[in-house]
């Protein structure tokens, strides 16, 4: 049986010097199909990549926490980690964002860092 979720992309996202929110899977309408209210919807995100796009080098810090959080003790993924010029990391892995969690990061300097990530959006039962 094919899995229910569906396969989704996120971004590509700039990355600014303060924290933002990059990925919450908050309904904003529960109007949907007949049958059924959509009421609980999750992101699983299972590969995130960094881009740095230009000729030095930055650093990014991922936090899952409160909107646009970048509180000690939510740090994810990439905890300042630098990027050198024009490369990019790797993330692989399972992890999954329920509606009151904020995926948010930020990058060493403004617009120098991209965010891109797969993974699946789902509907709990």
């Amino acid at each position: 049986m094919a899995s229910p979720n569906k396969i989704q992309r996120f971004g590509p996202v700039a990355l600014s010097n303060a924290a933002a929110n990059i990925i919450n899977p908050t309904v904003t309408s529960l109007a949907g199909p007949v049958g059924f209210t959509v009421s609980a919807v999750y992101v699983i995100l299972k590969h995130i990549r960094i881009v740095n796009k230009t000729g030095s080098s930055a650093t990014v810090s991922l936090y899952i926490g409160a909107t646009a959080g970048s509180a000690a003790g939510t740090e994810f993924a990439y905890n300042a980690t630098p990027i050198p010029a024009n490369s990019y990391v790797d993330w692989y892995g399972q992890v999954r964002l329920d509606a009151a969690d904020f995926l948010s990061g930020l990058a060493s300097a403004a617009t120098t860092l991209t965010f891109e990530a797969e993974g699946e959006v789902g509907i709990a039962g």
